[in-house]
């Protein structure tokens, strides 16, 4: 069973757009699916550096 999802709408500066649509054709995912990559890593780096602390 695929995981559930949430629907968010978002604002995001222009040249930011540009870079990640790039990266995520250049990965070819969708914009959506790239977007959830990169926060995923990034949330899980944050976990990281906290378990470290404790």
């Amino acid at each position: 069973m695929k995981p559930l999802k949430t629907n968010v709408s978002i604002t995001l500066d222009n040249d930011v757009v540009e870079r990640i649509r790039s990266y995520s054709e250049a990965d070819d995912r969708s914009f959506s699916q790239y977007i959830n990559v990169v926060l995923k890593n990034h949330v899980r780096k944050l976990e990281q550096k906290s378990d470290n602390k404790s």
